[in-house]
């Protein structure tokens, strides 16, 4: 199946000049989503992951299937105030000002392998920080995994020598 016929261009969004891959009509597209699924989790079967940690807020579309495929658990890793015990947190800077990432303290056991998922790569600073903080925690970073991955924007590069896998790229 071709996926890229279930992502939408969207030109000038959030603002001029950029072209915004809208996966909307994937997600829609009961065969589309089954299909991303699978090849989300092809490259990683057999590769010993023991929980998906998932990106705020579209990553949660993908790594709650794919956990299930994986058969490990989800954990979310979210924007902060959204959890609702202790957390641990990681604060990291973007283009204009700073963001923070959070996850529960003691989620995750120590050493625990645990794969990064969101839905697009870009340029890297949210993914960056999600394997900060996973690894602030104790735990390993077995890799990182995106539906797409937007060419030329230094995503990849800033995940270093993590094992980066995507399903589409632009």
């Amino acid at each position: 199946m071709d996926l890229t016929a279930h992502i939408r261009a969207v030109p000038d969004f959030p603002k001029p000049g950029i072209l915004f891959r809208d996966i909307t009509p994937l997600l829609a597209d009961h065969a589309a989503f089954a299909a991303a699924i699978d090849r989300l989790a092809e490259p990683w079967q057999g590769t010993p992951i023991d929980a998906v940690a998932a990106v705020e807020a579209r990553g949660f579309l993908f790594a709650g299937p794919l956990a299930l495929k994986l058969g490990v658990g989800l954990i979310p890793v979210r924007k902060p105030g959204k959890l609702p015990a202790e957390t641990i947190s990681y604060r990291y800077d973007l283009e204009y000002g700073s963001d923070e990432l959070e996850m529960h303290c003691g989620i995750l056991k120590e050493a625990a392998r645990v794969l990064v998922v969101d839905d697009v790569l870009a340029t890297g600073g949210t993914a960056e920080a999600c394997v900060k903080l996973i690894e602030s925690a104790g735990a390993a970073v077995a890799g990182c995994s995106f539906l797409v991955e937007l060419e030329g924007l230094g995503g990849r590069e800033r995940l270093g020598s993590h094992r980066t896998e995507t399903v589409l790229t632009y």
